[in-house]
């Protein structure tokens, strides 16, 4: 049905706590629009501006979207000089290039902290959109990279872990999601989101309160990037977890889990991730598909990490309890 009204036009907004915004324009055309921006996670300019280019471009790729035109949005103190602006904003443009889409221009300004990102314009069928509501009791749930990001970033700054040692955490933040978004479209997904800045737990509440269901977890399921559960243990963690912790200890029950398992499980669960991967919930019979069709385009599998249930909206258990 087409839509009548500007009101009717805003097919998603900011109730259901989905990645982008929708406006639809036609009954077969609707644009999807996103804005994400941060501080550097990494020293070397150009892999800071492909990581920010990808975290912004994953919103796109978790509605379904395919990104057609990107704005820069960087801040940068100009006693930097040209070159550093140039290599951040070379990293953004090639992951806006391997994403199909097209740098426009953009906005600069003069800050003492640098801070890098995109504004994103997308189009999608609306009748296609993959949204945060939609998972169902029996869906399972799929996790398209490990977890772990703001873990090792934060261990970069105090020397806690070596160049060496991040290296796959910051590989994982280039990385983009359209493998993933491509095989969610190909294996009739019911809802899906990327997992950024408010964590595992977090970006799972938001899916699971949207859809009115829970979740059980299997967390030895969770993939994580080498020596993430030791340092989290040892409490290097960025500061925000702290917050999301406070926070998720609301929805993500602790069962017969001691205070010590359920504070280290959570202190994984709420580390905030930079350029994560999407979480996908879809039905076990069409659960092989997406398996195949992501493995087909990264030669790995996702891993599976539970299972959508009744119960509680928003609420997390442990496979465990």
């Amino acid at each position: 049905m087409r839509a009548t009204s500007e009101e009717s036009r805003l097919l998603l907004g900011f109730e259901t706590s989905d990645d982008a915004a929708v406006w639809q324009l036609t009954d077969d055309l609707a644009v999807v629009l996103t804005v994400d921006f941060f501080t550097p996670v990494v020293d070397d300019p150009y892999e800071f501006g492909r990581i920010a280019a990808a975290n912004a471009l994953s919103d796109i790729f978790a509605m379904g979207a395919t990104p057609q035109v990107a704005l820069n949005l960087l801040a940068l103190d100009s006693s930097l000089g040209s070159s550093v602006a140039a290599r951040i904003l070379q990293g953004g443009a090639d992951a806006v290039s391997e994403a199909g889409a097209t740098i426009a221009g953009g906005h600069t300004i003069d800050d003492d902290e640098p801070k890098y990102g995109l504004s994103v314009f997308g189009t999608i069928d609306p009748r296609l959109i993959v949204k945060n509501a939609g998972a169902k009791p029996g869906d399972c749930l799929y996790l398209t990279k490990p977890l772990g990001t703001g873990i090792i970033s934060a261990a970069l700054k105090i020397d806690a872990i070596s160049n060496e040692g991040a290296r796959p955490a910051i590989e994982s933040m280039m990385e983009l999601n359209k493998a993933a978004s491509e095989a969610m479209l190909a294996s009739n997904a019911h809802a899906c989101t990327d997992v950024t800045g408010f964590g595992f737990a977090g970006h799972l509440h938001e899916m699971l309160a949207a859809s009115k269901t829970s979740a059980v977890i299997d967390f030895s399921a969770l993939p994580l990037f080498d020596e993430v559960w030791e340092l989290s243990c040892a409490y290097c963690r960025p500061n925000r977890s702290f917050s999301i912790m406070d926070e998720a200890e609301s929805y993500v029950a602790k069962g017969r889990l001691d205070d010590a398992e359920y504070d280290n499980r959570m202190g994984i669960m709420c580390d905030p991730q930079t350029s994560g991967g999407l979480l996908v919930a879809l039905s076990e019979a069409d659960a092989p598909t997406f398996i195949d069709e992501f493995e087909r385009r990264t030669q790995r599998k996702p891993a599976y990490i539970g299972k959508v249930s009744e119960g509680d909206p928003g609420t997390i258990n442990f496979s465990d309890r």
